[in-house]
Formats: C-alpha cells, sequence, structure tokens
C-alpha cells in the first residue's frame, strides 16, 4: 500500500492507494501549525490509522509546499512553520519505524499526472501550474528530477525571455517576484499575472474569472487579451520545452480550466523551437486537488 501526505498550512490530507494506483481510503486533519511535536503526533497517528485499516504497513510519502534541504536534511516551508528548519524526514522515519520521502508540492502534482493510466506511456512528462505561482516538476522515467536543490521545474523563477518583452512592451516595469527578484516568469504567467496583464493593457481591473467570463461573451478586448497571454505562454513554453524537451505537458492550477489557452498552444508554441523540433502533447491536468497525496503516495513506486 501507498500512503501519501499533503502537508499544507491548514490541512494535512492523506490518501492511501493500492498497488493498482486507486484511492482506497482518505482522511483530512488540521495542520498543527506551530509546534513540531505535535505536528509529528498528527503524522503519526494518521498513519497508525491508515495501517490499522489496510491490516499492513504501507509505505510513506509526502508533499510539502517547499523544499527539502539536502545539506543538513531541514525542510525549507514558509506555509507549515512548525516544520521550518526540522529534519522532518528523519525524525518521522525514525517515529514511523520505515523510510518516509518528501518532495515539494509541485513536483507531487507533475509525480501524479504522469501516472495517470493513459499518461504513464510518456518517458518524459513537464507538470506545470498556472495558478496562484508558477511552479512544476518534470518526471522522467516515473521518477521526479529534483536536482541538486529540489528546484528543477521552478520554471516561474526563470527570466523573462527576450521575445517576452515583444508581448509585454521592452519598457514595462517589472513587479516584484515572491522570491524578492524582478524579471521572473511567475508574476505574468500566473492567475494574478493573468490580472496584471489586462490591467497593463486596458488600464482596468478585472479578475481572471471575469477575464474568462468576458471572453466567452465574445468580448474583444477580452479575446485580444486572451491571444496575448497566450502569446506569452508560448513563448515562455517553448524556452522551456528546449531545455528539456518532454512528451507531454501537463496543465494545473486554476488557469487550466480555462479551455481557450489551449486552442492553437501547439501551433504558437512551434514557431518558437527549433525547426525540426516538434512540439509535445498539452493536456489537463486530471486529478486535481488529489495530485498532492497522489504524487506523494507514488514517490515509492517502483516500476
Amino acid at each position: 500500500m501507498y500512503y501519501g501526505f499533503d502537508v499544507g498550512g491548514s490541512k494535512i490530507a492523506l490518501g492511501v492507494y493500492n498497488e493498482q494506483r486507486q484511492l482506497i481510503w482518505s482522511q483530512r486533519a488540521a495542520t498543527p501549525t506551530h509546534d513540531y511535536a505535535q505536528l509529528l503526533d498528527r503524522l503519526a497517528a494518521m498513519t497508525d490509522e491508515a495501517d490499522k485499516f489496510c491490516g499492513t504497513r504501507g509505505s510513506v510519502g509526502m508533499g510539502i509546499p517547499g523544499l527539502p534541504v539536502p545539506d543538513d536534511g531541514t525542510v525549507f516551508t514558509a506555509n507549515v512553520p512548525a516544520a521550518q528548519g526540522q529534519r522532518l524526514q528523519a525524525d518521522l522515519s525514525q517515529r514511523l519505524g520505515r523510510e518516509v520521502r518528501i518532495d515539494n508540492d509541485a513536483n507531487c502534482f507533475a509525480l501524479s499526472e504522469a501516472w495517470d493510466d493513459e499518461f504513464k506511456a510518456y518517458p518524459v512528462v513537464l507538470g506545470l501550474i498556472l495558478g496562484t505561482g508558477v511552479g512544476g516538476g518534470l518526471i522522467v522515467e516515473g521518477k521526479p528530477l529534483t536536482g541538486r536543490n529540489f528546484v528543477a521545474g521552478e520554471f516561474g523563477h526563470m527570466r523573462l525571455p527576450l521575445d517576452a518583452l515583444e508581448v509585454l512592451g521592452r519598457d514595462v516595469a517589472q513587479p516584484l517576484c515572491g522570491c524578492g527578484k524582478r524579471g521572473c516568469i511567475e508574476p505574468w504567467l500566473s492567475g494574478p499575472g493573468f490580472a496584471r496583464l489586462w490591467r497593463l493593457h486596458n488600464q482596468s481591473d478585472l479578475s481572471a474569472p471575469e477575464i474568462a467570463s468576458r471572453y466567452y461573451q465574445r468580448d474583444e478586448q477580452a479575446i485580444a487579451h486572451t491571444a496575448r497571454y497566450q502569446a506569452l505562454l508560448a513563448v515562455c513554453l517553448a524556452n522551456w520545452l528546449t531545455l528539456v524537451d518532454p512528451h507531454l505537458v501537463v496543465l494545473g492550477g486554476g488557469l487550466s480550466g480555462f479551455g481557450a489557452l489551449y486552442d492553437g498552444l501547439e501551433q504558437q508554441v512551434a514557431t518558437h523551437l527549433l525547426p525540426r523540433a516538434k512540439p509535445p502533447r498539452f493536456a489537463k491536468a486530471r486529478h486535481g486537488d488529489a495530485g498532492g497525496t497522489r504524487g506523494a503516495a507514488f514517490l515509492h513506486i517502483k516500476d
């Protein structure tokens, strides 16, 4: 059995999956905010309940909104203060008497999608989250490519390509990114970035859902805006695709539900690739909110 924890700032979700990768049991509990001992107690208690339900000791994986720090075994996770700077993986492994594997939640999202019944046929899968921020993960032959610092797939914090400035305007002021730098992709391709791009070109404030609603009402400004955002997305995607050359790109996050973004995206991306390169397949994420627990559980899949 595979147990997957999705640990967030307010809740802990646990999903138990069988050998066929099917969810057979789940549980949710509040996240102890500031007490590390309580956090370990909560995770251990939930694991014990899963063991009792399954009649066996399952493997344990965990996704966190942050990064494991390889050099000292701690975790960096501002949204879960109780775990910040703690040796969560080692401490929980010792507490449970079994290996616990930890990865960031974006990698877990990508891994969940890569192990979809249809998507697992693709050797290299790029999972891209277009939500409050821009993140993602790269899955190679069913395993996350984490890199030296567990930051592989943090596409939102790559620099804006030169061609992106043709869409935005070369003299546009670059907003401060959540990472503390300017010139990142995230402030423009995230959900708030979708609204920021509207404000830049239309001098008014609308949210991403309001713009999408206007698009489906055939509002000319919303149609032009969507084409502008898609052009920016295509430029950035082409850079990432040239770097990792995936077979499949799965889009998640709030903006992934806006179907107009997929229309003609493959053709737009192709114009920015090397002449003989073919675009990958683009698909909407299939597992939604379950992706966190699925991906965390599948950190232990061997085949």
